[in-house]
């Protein structure tokens, strides 16, 4: 399966789309426009990744009574743990988890928000960290990220009396780490 899995970068790159928000619906002509490609390119790797049973298929309606197809990740899928872990990898979160946010100590929760959290490629890594944290020492960890990861990393920090998930609501987003997960929780 790992063989037909990482084949392409397109099929990477849908994967992370589709994996990093989990709870997203996407058509084949909005990814063909995010990816670049052909439609066809597209339909060929989502039918790939859809006979691994990687990913669902959502038919619906439009408006005109037209029938659709959206995309969405399979999260009953045995895999899907294993290999969103690995597209955070892929993307440096496990390295800000790693260099910055386990050193911070009171860290309630963070949230990978904008193009990262739907799988887009960005030069940016878009944060909400909500916690009581030393921002100076939070700043200079980020510094330091930000050299390794070679992409900007771009923040609001909340304490967790101001933080309110809807601050986030239109927002795409997803919870990257929680203090109840534990180090090394697996909760990517």
């Amino acid at each position: 399966m790992f063989d037909h899995l990482f084949t392409g970068k397109i099929r990477l790159r849908l994967l992370s789309r589709l994996l990093l928000n989990p709870g997203s619906q996407v058509y084949l002509r909005q990814l063909q426009k995010e990816l670049n490609v052909s439609s066809n390119t597209v339909r060929l790797e989502l039918n790939k990744l859809m006979e691994m049973k990687l990913i669902n298929v959502v038919e619906g309606k439009d408006g005109k009574e037209a029938k659709i197809k959206k995309y969405c990740a399979n999260s009953f899928h045995p895999l899907y743990d294993n290999l969103r872990s690995i597209i955070f990898k892929f993307i440096g979160v496990d390295q800000l988890l790693e260099q910055v946010f386990y050193k911070l100590g009171d860290v309630v929760e963070v949230y990978l928000t904008g193009d990262m959290a739907e799988g887009k490629e960005s030069p940016f890594i878009d944060l909400v960290v909500v916690g009581d944290i030393d921002r100076t020492y939070f700043d200079k960890l980020c510094i330091k990220a930000e050299k390794l990861l070679n992409k900007k990393i771009r923040t609001a920090v909340y304490t967790l009396v101001e933080f309110d998930l809807a601050l986030i609501h239109e927002l795409p987003h997803v919870c990257v780490y929680n203090s109840e997960w534990g180090r090394g929780g697996g909760k990517f």
